[in-house]
């Protein structure tokens, strides 16, 4: 709870800090906010409080979920320095905006009763829609914000009326109260409860990009400027998947043979698109959009596999899945405005050409980011696959492993295209030049993802 408060308050002072003359003083008070809040999270570890009329409730599980939400929005905001240079641009009120999102995401990982979910959804997809049409004088951007707001909208709708459902059916909004109303039928509850269940679900699964509920992911991720597309690739899906798990392993896992085989189908298909899709895609915004799906489908394969495997593949996952994300993107930025197609920047694969050797930090940044996503050993991604699929072992999913393994192979073929491009294409001559906080974060990234692939069980024991 000490993070929501203190999220809220900070946005609020970055409001009226932006009416200083000097921008300088933004960016350290924004990242200032996320450490303490941050840190002020930890503080209730090992404890468990409800919060709110016991709608939302801090667990050890919520803290591991908010601290990946925090850690990945201190990394985008670090590569934010361009906003301090656009006279344009607003850069207190992105920050604050970023802010209240992260709000929504800790209700949405922390929530103990639905309308505190339906609160958190609402909060964090209000702000990704005003930051996808941020950058008013880009036609794709606006293009961008209408869509995910129409989208975005019916599937809001559709969650709600889910919720509506269980709550007819099992007269509370309260996780461990639909649980109850489950264990007293008996394992034989009303119709009501399994519609509710399903159109929960289909809200759920659009926030996180899953198959067939994906097709604003590759437009949006596309003419959102940059820097949101990571915020909103990383804290919306882990944020998303969070709140899954609450959902199915709370309320839902005495119907567990209810809702695993639509599960298990939709990751197939999110799977089998992604994957296929992002193949031949010449934008590297675009691969990286599909990716996103992809990797929504290897994060389902932990909540098909419902165990005790699930949550801590899934939070390993969540966590080597964004800070793989965020470096890539980060690149994209800092390359992509130096390279222009038509006076816009060059997002295509062959801005990476000859990158190697015009900055061998950048290009080594990004085939660790590109080996970690593609899940090759000795990075971090490895092991977040190798434990999602363990679950699916123990479960006995054998079939939905094949296919998982397939597809992961068809994602080095798209990854590698950016390796390939870096080192063996020839480019521009040019040097990049990178600012040194930037060029700070960029290499703790990629720090974090080999030390990680290392020793994945030092992350384990430390908690």
């Amino acid at each position: 709870m000490l993070s929501i408060i203190l999220l809220s308050v900070f946005g609020i002072v970055l409001l009226y800090l932006g009416f200083l003359k000097s921008r300088a003083v933004l960016l350290p008070a924004a990242l200032l906010a996320l450490l303490i809040a941050l840190g002020a999270e930890f503080t209730e570890w090992n404890k468990s409080y409800l919060y709110f009329g016991d709608m939302l409730l801090m667990s050890n599980q919520a803290i591991l979920f908010v601290g990946i939400v925090l850690v990945s929005a201190f990394m985008v905001v670090s590569l934010s320095g361009d906003f301090l240079e656009d006279e344009a641009a607003q850069p207190a009120e992105y920050y604050a905006i970023l802010l209240f999102s992260i709000v929504g995401a800790v209700m949405m990982i922390a929530y103990e009763n639905l309308i505190m979910l339906f609160v958190g959804v609402e909060i964090l997809s209000v702000s990704m829609y005003i930051l996808t049409g941020s950058d008013k004088r880009n036609l794709r951007s606006n293009e961008a914000a209408l869509k995910y707001l129409l989208m975005g909208s019916f599937a809001t709708g559709i969650l709600l009326f889910g919720m509506a459902l269980l709550y007819g059916a099992a007269g509370s909004f309260t996780l461990t109260d639909i649980k109850g109303y489950i264990a007293l039928s008996q394992g034989q509850p009303s119709l009501l409860l399994y519609m509710g269940v399903l159109l929960v679900l289909i809200g759920m699964l659009f926030k996180v990009s899953a198959a067939p509920f994906h097709f604003w992911t590759p437009d949006v991720y596309e003419g959102a400027p940059t820097l949101f597309t990571a915020f909103m690739s990383t804290v919306v899906k882990t944020a998303g998947f969070a709140a899954l798990l609450q959902l199915l392993s709370v309320s839902f896992g005495a119907i567990y043979g209810f809702w695993w085989v639509i599960l298990a189908a939709i990751t197939g298909l999110t799977l089998l698109i992604g994957n296929l899709t992002a193949a031949y895609q010449n934008s590297f915004k675009r691969m990286m959009a599909y990716s996103s799906i992809s990797h929504a489908g290897y994060l389902l394969i932990g909540l098909v596999a419902l165990g005790q495997q699930s949550k801590p593949a899934l939070v390993f996952y969540s966590l080597a899945y964004s800070i793989s994300t965020i470096a890539a993107f980060g690149i994209l930025l800092v390359v992509a405005k130096q390279r222009t197609v038509d006076g816009r920047p060059d997002d295509t694969y062959t801005a990476f050409n000859g990158l190697s050797r015009q900055n061998p930090l950048l290009a080594f940044v990004l085939a660790v980011s590109m080996l970690s996503l593609a899940g090759i050993p000795l990075t971090a991604g490895f092991w977040g696959k190798f434990m999602v699929f363990s679950a699916a072992v123990d479960k006995g999913m054998i079939w939905i492993l094949v296919l998982a393994v397939l597809m992961s192979a068809v994602g080095i073929y798209y990854y590698f295209r950016v390796v390939i491009a870096m080192y063996f294409r020839e480019g521009t001559s040019t040097p990049i030049q990178v600012a040194p906080f930037y060029r700070f974060v960029l290499i703790a990234a990629t720090v974090i993802t080999i030390v990680l692939g290392l020793v994945p069980g030092l992350f384990q024991d430390l908690l």
